[in-house]
């Protein structure tokens, strides 16, 4: 657990600098083949078959009853590969459901965890330190990726890029990083950037249970002009005619929260708490997945403590 000078310290390069986390245990996978993009259309939620070589998408992993078993970034490297991130407790069943989905098909997949490392930069000086240590630049839009030295990629997020060099080049990538500016930050000081921006993490914050319109990322994750997918009809009929029973919400609070107490409106359990940080900015805040009589604006008690429920992104 970092020291509240160093989740300090993390926290200002990832708001005015470009701190350089290390998230290499996150999964990742490569599929490749002339049918690629046509197949995993038709696995996930957002449209993949008409993505160009150098862009990418968000999109989420759904059961037949439309709740997650994942969310991934796919990233066309090529027009026959595909590069697929994912956070690290979805990689088994998005790795079975491709495999055993893939009979029949022009498409190969292919295992790079260990493989390729994983550095994102996060914070407005992100792209000038990638430049000053030899990387190219992926275009302006979130996803946009450039490959580079074989498997290796660069990816814009929404707060920086993310650079995945190949495993036998990640120590002289990550030293090039930090002589051009880079701050090596630890995981929870990014956590509070990513908090503080309302974007939840699959595994923290959503889980299977959860739908993509009750997780609040339909708007990034979803088409609904695309052909079938596995649990399009549950998603679109809760978009178009339905109420959710529940929605991503912000928590602020007065004393620094737990992941996992459960949050009450009255005597009723509603959810729980997702992940919990201290902003520098901000105080004690939260994520939570709530039920909808949960509204913005109003109190409800986790633990001991009564707590604020607020609209996101924080203000």
């Amino acid at each position: 657990m970092a020291t509240v000078d160093a989740l300090r310290a993390g926290y200002d390069a990832c708001v005015a600098g470009a701190a350089l986390v290390d998230r290499s245990e996150a999964g990742k996978l490569l599929l490749t083949g002339p049918q690629a993009r046509e197949f995993l259309d038709g696995q996930v939620s957002n449209d993949i078959a008409k993505l160009d070589a150098g862009h990418g998408r968000y999109a989420t992993l759904l059961t037949n009853k439309g709740r997650m078993l994942a969310d991934l970034r796919a990233l066309a490297l090529q027009d026959d590969a595909l590069l697929l991130v994912t956070e690290r407790p979805a990689l088994q069943a998005l790795f079975d459901q491709i495999r055993r989905g893939l009979i029949g098909w022009q498409a190969q997949l292919h295992k790079r965890t260990l493989q390729l490392a994983l550095f994102s930069l996060i914070g407005p000086k992100a792209e000038d330190v990638a430049r000053a240590a030899g990387l190219p630049i992926p275009g302006a839009e979130e996803h946009d990726v450039v490959a580079y030295d074989g498997d290796g990629a660069v990816v814009r997020t929404d707060l920086g890029l993310d650079v995945l060099p190949t495993a036998e080049h990640a120590d002289a990538t990550r030293d090039a990083l930090l002589a051009a500016g880079a701050v090596a930050t630890s995981e929870d000081a990014a956590e509070i950037v990513r908090v503080e921006s309302g974007r939840p993490r699959f595994g923290r914050d959503a889980d299977e249970s959860a739908m993509p319109e009750e997780a609040g990322i339909v708007d990034r994750a979803v088409s609904f002009q695309k052909g079938c997918y596995v649990g399009q009809e549950t998603v679109a009929r809760l978009h178009w005619k339905g109420k959710p029973n529940r929605h991503l919400r912000g928590l602020r609070a007065d004393a620094p929260l737990t992941p996992g107490t459960p949050v009450l409106l009255g005597d009723r359990e509603i959810g729980r708490v997702g992940t919990a940080v201290v902003s520098p900015r901000l105080g004690p805040i939260a994520l939570a997945i709530l039920r909808r009589e949960a509204e913005p604006g109003g109190t409800v008690r986790a633990g001991d403590a009564d707590v604020r429920v607020v609209a996101l992104p924080f203000a």
